[in-house]
């Protein structure tokens, strides 16, 4: 029997109040497939027509930028700990607001402070899991986090379908009330405490987490390096304008675009694999595709399982796989399955051929998810955790939340209005063929990322090349280290 080290309990306790508060965003991005049907209803005291669905949808996408803008500054100014249990608190008011709603416009409050702190959470939690864990773990963990996303859509689906929407507002609030409860035991975030100068804290804190070994004395070791020599730069009082100027030149350095035009790039291919638009329509596409909405719910359902399964089955994969094979091996075939649905279905639509066979397109929807939810969506977001380097960290996250932000609404805005005017195939069809071109563009930036530390990764930006010579001994923080 495998007995697993009491230090990797002991992460794996303090990463669940990432996984728990994802299962919270997936429950909140996924909540029209209850909250709409119920406002359509005839005898449903508040009424909302198209264009009020689509922004009550949408409205968590756009709202994500001031949480992203808020929890970078947070997580910069007082430490990953605080920044994440405030983050959290927005979304427990919108829940209580979407209970409690009369109208249109509580239920929009209440979707805007949810999609505050899915967007102050995406990549807060996976610059935690980055900077807590283990290089040998992060894959996994970092998949694990998308794979809660997923559980938290399946529930919303499943509850929905039985209760009230007001009372899944209700239940939506018990991974959130979880989360803040794991994130009182915190231990603050190493490489937080060392960008600091509390490097004693810094070490404390390490080890708690990852245990002693030759591996963590190394990684601590250029931990603290890389922090001793940022630190040993002249610091110069800056006003209010000097920050504005800094933040903007900042898109004129190398350490910083990169990352950035890859989380850009990896931030379509996410948000066209139908991560956020595909659970809050989903009734309404399978009903489509198989013409009996009466059965929606068990092929969605089914569809629920799957795709679950398939993220927590990534992140196995990710373990055993290079990142850049797994992402380009699953989303290029994610591409090509999806154009056959698409091409099947508007064979269909034509009459060219018969559209009686529900079953084919449905088995290619599911052989889509499968390979999207392999690749193509845990990826782009492990990504947000491990390419900032430490000193950008907040700021990128802020920068990137702004494209995802953008990504999410936009999609979320204009899904309704493509199942309408080009039917589900044409839907399938754009967002596949942005992805599949999305994919071209990483495939000639994106390194290879797979048990490379933070500080490795943070070199490869730097230099252009990973250094894999890491014995550039400091004799005073060598001896440091051993004591």
């Amino acid at each position: 029997m495998t007995i697993v080290p009491a230090e990797l309990e002991d992460l794996a306790w303090t990463l669940s109040a990432v996984w728990t508060n994802m299962i919270g965003q997936g429950m909140m991005l996924s909540y029209t497939t209850s909250l709409l049907p119920g406002l359509q209803d005839p005898g449903s005291p508040i009424k909302a027509d198209l264009h009020t669905a689509s922004w009550l949808a949408s409205s968590v996408g756009i709202s994500g930028i001031p949480g992203f803008l808020i929890s970078s500054y947070l997580m910069d100014a007082y430490g990953r700990k605080m920044s994440h249990a405030a983050a959290i608190l927005p979304g427990i008011i919108g829940w209580l607001c979407i209970y409690l709603a009369r109208g249109i416009p509580a239920l929009m409050i209440g979707r805007i402070l949810g999609g505050m702190t899915a967007g102050a959470t995406v990549s807060l939690g996976a610059i935690v899991i980055g900077e807590y864990s283990d290089p040998k773990y992060r894959g996994v963990f970092l998949n694990l986090k998308t794979a809660s996303v997923c559980l938290g859509g399946m529930i919303v689906h499943i509850v929905g379908h039985f209760l009230h929407w007001r009372t899944v507002a209700l239940i939506a609030l018990i991974p959130y009330l979880l989360s803040l409860l794991v994130i009182y035991t915190w231990p603050e975030s190493p490489a937080w405490l060392a960008s600091r100068g509390q490097f004693q804290k810094s070490e404390d804190s390490f080890y708690w987490l990852r245990g002693k070994s030759e591996a963590s004395y190394n990684e601590m070791e250029e931990l603290i390096k890389a922090q001793m020599e940022q630190r040993s730069r002249p610091v110069e009082n800056k006003t209010c304008s000097d920050n504005i100027v800094s933040y903007f030149q900042r898109f004129g350095q190398k350490d910083f675009l990169k990352p950035l035009f890859i989380i850009f790039m990896s931030s379509i291919v996410l948000e066209t694999s139908g991560r956020h638009w595909f659970p809050a329509y989903a009734l309404q596409i399978i009903g489509e595709v198989t013409g009996n909405k009466s059965q929606s719910f068990y092929y969605t359902l089914g569809i629920d399982l799957i795709i679950t399964c398939s993220a927590v089955s990534s992140s196995i994969l990710v373990k055993v796989m290079k990142r850049r094979t797994l992402l380009f091996s699953t989303g290029f075939s994610a591409c090509v399955v999806m154009m056959a649905a698409c091409i099947y279905l508007f064979l269909g639509a034509q009459g060219i051929i018969t559209n009686d066979k529900a079953w084919i397109p449905i088995c290619l929807f599911v052989g889509y998810f499968i390979l999207a939810n392999l690749g193509c969506t845990p990826i782009p977001l492990a990504l947000l955790g491990e390419v900032f380097p430490l000193r950008h960290r907040g700021v990128g996250s802020s920068a990137a939340g702004i494209f995802m932000s953008f990504g999410v609404m936009a999609g979320l805005q204009v899904t309704p209005y493509f199942l309408i005017h080009l039917k589900v195939n044409g839907t399938f069809a754009v967002f596949a063929g942005m992805m599949g071109l999305s994919l071209m563009v990483l495939y000639f930036i994106l390194p290879e990322t797979k048990d490379r530390t933070l500080q490795e990764i943070e070199d490869y930006f730097n230099y252009g090349k990973f250094k894999d010579n890491r014995a550039d001994e400091d004799a005073e923080v060598k001896i440091k280290m051993v004591k």
